[in-house]
């Protein structure tokens, strides 16, 4: 019985973290509310490995786990981006904060329904896009104009709806000792965030960054390579 209820525990700590980086950057915790989303970003990892080593899939989970992640990393991130940038925008910051949102649940509604290639995610998850989001908010001081800012968080709307392949980890075959690698590693990202809670987001906004930035740049040369193709003649 535990063994099946494991899985959406996860999944509900998940859900629980994104409605409290909604409240901590709501009342100005901005480093606090990304390492919220990062914590999140792990348990988000989590679930579904549970969910295959123990052989507990299940269409509610699947559909639990899609409801939490746009709370935890479509509507968290964007919260944290509108308070802390977007916010002196007026309506046009009313406006690119939805868009994220948005984009997150399509390109959910869209995974649940079409399935990719083997291996890859079509379009940026929403997990990495929201990762990406609420630590690039922290960057703000270091960035004068902030309309570089609303220009990063459209671009990354945009790749969660996009055909650009990443590659999904998260189906990668893991040994049982993943579980306690991964409850260790949780614990030690918590520690982490008590001692170093503004700098440890802005360490991991340079993987995330790559990770989105290296999934364009195979789909450029992927079709620059179709296009120097030429044709075979019958």
């Amino acid at each position: 019985m535990f063994a099946r209820v494991l899985p959406n525990l996860f999944t509900v700590g998940n859900l629980f973290l994104g409605v409290m980086a909604i409240l901590l950057a709501i009342n100005n915790h901005w480093e606090y509310a990304a390492i919220t989303v990062i914590i999140g970003m792990l348990l988000d990892g989590l679930d579904g490995k549970v969910a295959r080593m123990l052989n507990t899939q299940s269409e509610f989970g699947k559909e639990l786990d899609s409801l939490s992640d746009v709370i935890t990393f479509g509507v968290a991130p964007a919260i944290i981006m509108y308070v802390s940038v977007l916010k002196s925008f007026g309506a046009e910051g009313w406006f690119i904060t939805a868009i994220f949102p948005i984009c997150g649940a399509l390109r959910l509604a869209r995974f649940n329904v079409q399935s990719g290639p083997k291996g890859y995610f079509v379009g940026l998850p929403i997990t990495a896009a929201g990762g990406i989001l609420a630590t690039m908010a922290l960057y703000d001081k270091y960035i004068d104009n902030h309309y570089i800012m609303a220009i990063g968080m459209i671009f990354l709307s945009f790749l969660m709806v996009s055909q650009v392949k990443y590659p999904a980890f998260k189906k990668m075959k893991t040994p049982k000792a993943f579980l306690w690698i991964s409850a260790v590693f949780v614990v030690a990202i918590a520690i982490s965030a008590i001692f170093y809670p503004a700098e440890l987001p802005k360490v991991i906004f340079v993987p995330l960054a790559l990770y989105a930035l290296y999934g364009l740049k195979k789909s450029i040369r992927r079709k620059r390579a179709n296009k120097n193709e030429e044709p075979v003649e019958d």
